[in-house]
């Protein structure tokens, strides 16, 4: 990706969802909760925060890419699907839950 249009945020929050406290990856942005792995709606280009949809993303499917694991999202508001690279510390267990069922949401 053209790093022009890369945002590194990699920040603390609360995840709206599971309500547990979400630390910095360290390594990249991290825009995902590791625990029940939704997100926010908030980006139109990587860390740009300037998407006014603000929905949840729920985690619909997961996929591999050139070796990399990455979860594929749904918009649970606006409808739009979203792909994010699973993070090191995302919860493996509903990662394989995911991806052996298809059907979640």
């Amino acid at each position: 990706m053209d790093s022009k249009r890369f945002k590194m945020l990699d920040e603390p929050f609360t995840c709206l969802i599971c309500h547990k406290k979400v630390e910095p990856l360290n390594y990249t942005a991290r825009d995902h909760c590791p625990y029940c792995l939704t997100s926010i709606h908030l980006d139109n280009l990587p860390g740009d925060r300037q998407n006014p949809c603000h929905g949840i993303l729920n985690p619909i499917d997961i996929m591999s890419k050139k070796g990399e694991i990455k979860i594929v999202y749904k918009c649970a508001k606006c409808g739009e699907i979203k792909v994010n690279k699973m993070a090191n510390d995302d919860n493996y267990d509903l990662i394989l839950k995911i991806s052996a069922n298809k059907d979640i949401n």
